[in-house]
């Protein structure tokens, strides 16, 4: 007989340094010997033990081996430590199976912990756990408050097969701080506690009866906002709280009194006089204005700027404007001698801001731009600035219910006053801009809009799955107005900027607080109010309706990325031994780099390298920074370990702003002021970045790129209104307009200037509007307002074939 095996070696863990022991039983036996790794180990290291089998009277052999910790560290790295053993017996031999010895450890940090949320009654939670690596790999359990969570008796949580768990319905008494507990044989591990607050909105009850018609003639009824009321953290109630209705009936008129009926009489008859006042006075005024108006722009000197190019230099550094070029479709300059907030009659490029004093007329070769617009009539246009103070208006605005979640920092907000002329809004320092067009608003309609960028911290944007935030939340308003063309909204997005790795939706939040889906990238809809053109780093949004915005990104890959830009700063003044270096790593938009130079001037700090930008990809691996080569007889890093690390998703979901990592240095003398490191910050297999520091902690002389130093806080150029707010003049534009909306045989119309523009993705959308030209111009005007050049979109012009692009000035003496 062959022998066979009674008991075979298993895999064994060895645990800190203790051995483990392999055992094997055969029968018939008569030797048994353990291989291990392909040798064989020495007679003197098995135990024998040889008896007889009762029952058959056939011998029975039992070995066993021991491996210690230094025996399988030998070839560590190389394979898996095995070993099988080998029975003999009187007719052949038989191998047993393969046992595995490995080193059991369990290490400290977590690859993924659990992060707090803030969720509302009944939202499904799901918390994200993926335990130390470990051998044997480590199990997982979850505690709320310390104590153990039994989804067999707690149904209303579950734990996933990938070890993550879901919270059903958020419940109050779900409000807790979690646990991911990681263990196996040698050790037990505890993830930062995540805390998962569970909050109620408000919610409106039904509305009371209407009061009686009161002797006001109105009546009344109102509504609490008690179902349910709101806690913990959750937000009031939107809309009023009491409504009134006018009753103008039999009854008001009953519950009057004989005097009051007298006192009503004669305050009617009061108003009726004063409205024929004041209607007698507007046709007086309209009449003398009128008298006046045909030589109030009848002069051609009303397009002495057409594609004129401007070379101005910035009045303070950081603001750009755009350089003198193709001056030979200059003959003269425009005089810049007198300066002026309003005016009538004269239409100017964005840049002149004077009004001419002599009495030099400017006149224009023949051509189509000369010739009268369509329908024959004059325009009285007024260009000025906002003059009422800031403050006021945001606190007048946040007084009304649904403006409560805005910020009350003037520095993220610009407002102003527009009429049909149109304008635009700018936040400096954030890439954040609002062009309203000219006709966008009726005539006849004075509206007040605002633009702010909101903190992220500020409002709750629901993220799900692999979701991120890509830009700033961004509103302006006020919602509801009425718009016959679309505003093009510009903000910074920091995606890759590769359509094919994302899915891209721009979100609005609704009049109820819920953030809704309206518009897929790619998957525009023409017959949608919202159109969007994603840029290199800028989104710009076409929008008919006001409201609050932001764009979340959904990655279909791992190949998805978004841009990080890498900022370091340490303290202007240090009188210490220790120095600290601090790293942010934020998303790339502009709004976010103002934050933190506003906060790191409030403590001090100082920048002390250009910005880097980084792909951080979404492959679920952390983020890791460390600092090398630095001189050991000067200085030493308090770094316990070789480098820090940021989770993944504390990056991922973009609504922690200001990420950072402190690495805390120390001197070794006082006298100490020359550093020189290498600091490294770059994603677990993926891309990197590294900075070559070396300068003087006591007095840094180094220059900086002054694009990433200079920040223009003056907020007096924000609100443009009229003519100032575009660089192609108002008549000019029409003329444009009027040209190249005709379709012409050849597509010398605005298909070709689309084309020209490189904007001919988005012909359709172009197409379905009453003046295509109009929204392309639009567009550039929006991409173009700090460089563009007038001259440039001549150019195009002339090679389209149009004559408008072939004006040039000269003065009436040089005639």
């Amino acid at each position: 007989m062959l022998p066979h095996f009674l008991v075979e070696p298993d895999d064994e863990y060895i645990v800190k340094n203790k051995p483990v022991t392999l055992t094997c039983r055969s029968t018939p036996a008569t030797q048994i010997y353990f291989k291990c790794n392909g040798e064989w180990v020495h007679q003197d290291d098995h135990l024998i033990e040889r008896t007889v089998d009762p029952a058959t009277g056939l011998p029975i052999m039992q070995v066993k081996i021991d491996i210690s910790r230094q025996q399988v560290e030998k070839i560590f790295g190389l394979d898996d430590y095995w070993c099988q053993c080998v029975a003999w017996s009187t007719t052949g031999t038989q191998k047993s199976q393969k046992a595995y010895v490995r080193i059991a450890y369990l290490r400290k940090n977590f690859e993924e912990e659990p992060m707090g949320k803030e969720v509302s009654l009944n939202q499904e939670v799901l918390l994200r756990c993926h335990p130390p690596e470990g051998v044997p790999p480590a199990e997982v359990e979850w505690q709320r408050n310390e104590h153990v969570i039994d989804p067999v008796s707690e149904p209303n949580f579950l734990v996933t097969a990938d070890r993550n768990l879901i919270i059903k319905q958020a419940r109050l008494a779900d409000t807790a701080n979690y646990t991911c507990v990681a263990k196996n044989i040698v050790a037990r591990r505890r993830s930062s506690p995540a805390t998962v607050l569970v909050y109620v909105d408000g919610g409106w009850s039904d509305w009371s009866n209407w009061s009686e018609c009161g002797v006001d003639c109105s009546m009344w009824r109102s509504r609490e906002c008690t179902q349910p009321s709101p806690g913990t953290g959750g937000k009031d109630c939107q809309g009023i709280d009491l409504q009134s209705l006018n009753c103008t009936s039999q009854q008001c008129l009953q519950t009057a009194n004989g005097v009051e009926g007298v006192a009503l009489y004669v305050g009617i008859v009061a108003v009726a006089l004063c409205l024929t006042l004041i209607l007698i006075v507007v046709v007086l005024v309209y009449r003398r204005k009128k008298e006046g108006l045909d030589a109030d722009v009848a002069d051609s000197s009303i397009l002495t700027t057409g594609f004129q190019p401007m070379g101005i230099k910035p009045s303070k550094p950081g603001v750009w404007a755009p350089r003198h070029r193709n001056s030979h479709l200059l003959t003269i300059q425009p005089d810049l001698t007198t300066t002026t907030t309003s005016y009538q009659g004269t239409l100017r490029s964005r840049h002149d801001g004077t009004t001419h004093t002599g009495t030099a007329k400017f006149s224009m070769t023949n051509g189509p731009l000369l010739d009268p617009l369509p329908n024959g009539s004059h325009h009285t246009l007024h260009n000025g600035k906002m003059t009422s103070d800031p403050a006021e208006f945001m606190t007048r605005l946040s007084n009304q219910t649904y403006f409560k979640t805005l910020p009350r920092d003037v520095a993220n907000t610009s407002y102003g006053t527009f009429n049909f002329l149109g304008g635009r809004l700018t936040i400096p320092n954030t890439g954040i801009s609002l062009l309203i067009p000219p006709e966008a608003i009726p005539r006849g309609k004075i509206y007040e809009i605002y633009l702010t960028a909101q903190r992220k911290e500020d409002l709750r944007l629901p993220l799900v799955g692999c979701q991120t935030l890509l830009s700033p939340i961004v509103s302006c308003g006020p919602p509801g107005v009425v718009l016959t063309r679309p505003t093009i909204l510009s903000m910074d997005h920091c995606s890759d900027a590769c359509p094919e790795n994302w899915a891209i939706r721009l979100k609005k939040q609704n009049y109820e607080g819920v953030w809704e889906d309206v518009l897929m990238m790619g998957e525009e809809l023409i017959s949608e109010p919202y159109y969007c053109q994603l840029e290199a780093e800028t989104c710009r949004v076409f929008s008919e309706q006001l409201g609050r915005f932001s764009l979340v990104g959904e990655s279909l890959n791992m190949s998805a990325a978004k841009r990080l830009r890498l900022v370091l700063f340490s303290d202007a003044y240090c009188s210490t031994l220790e120095y600290n270096i601090r790293v942010y790593c934020m998303d790339d938009t502009q709004d976010v780099f103002k934050e933190v130079m506003q906060m790191e001037r409030q403590l001090g700090g100082r920048l002390i390298d250009e910005p880097h930008v980084l792909l951080f990809k979404d492959s679920y691996h952390n983020l890791r920074l460390s600092i090398h080569d630095m001189p050991q007889a000067h200085w030493r890093s308090k770094l316990l370990s070789g480098y820090q690390e940021i989770p993944f998703y504390h990056i991922w979901n973009g609504s922690q702003r200001f990420l950072h990592c402190t690495f805390t240095l120390e001197r070794l003398n006082l006298s100490t002021c020359e550093l020189t490191c290498q600091l490294c910050v770059w994603q677990v297999e993926g891309e990197g970045q590294s900075f070559g520091l070396d300068f003087n902690i006591a007095k840094d002389s180094r220059p900086l790129d002054p694009e990433f130093l200079l920040m223009d806080t003056n907020p007096s150029g924000s609100a443009l209104a009229g003519p100032s707010a575009f660089q192609i003049p108002y008549l000019i534009r029409q003329k444009i307009c009027s040209s190249l909306d005709t379709p012409c045989p050849n597509g010398a119309d605005w298909r070709l200037l689309a084309q020209r523009l490189k904007l001919d993705r988005h012909m359709s959308f172009f197409a379905s509007k009453a003046s295509p030209t109009s929204v392309i111009l639009d567009l550039w005007e929006a991409q173009h307002f700090h460089s563009g050049n007038l001259n440039q979109l001549a150019t195009v012009m002339a090679d389209i074939g149009k004559q408008e692009a072939m004006i040039f000035l000269v003065s009436d003496g040089e005639c």
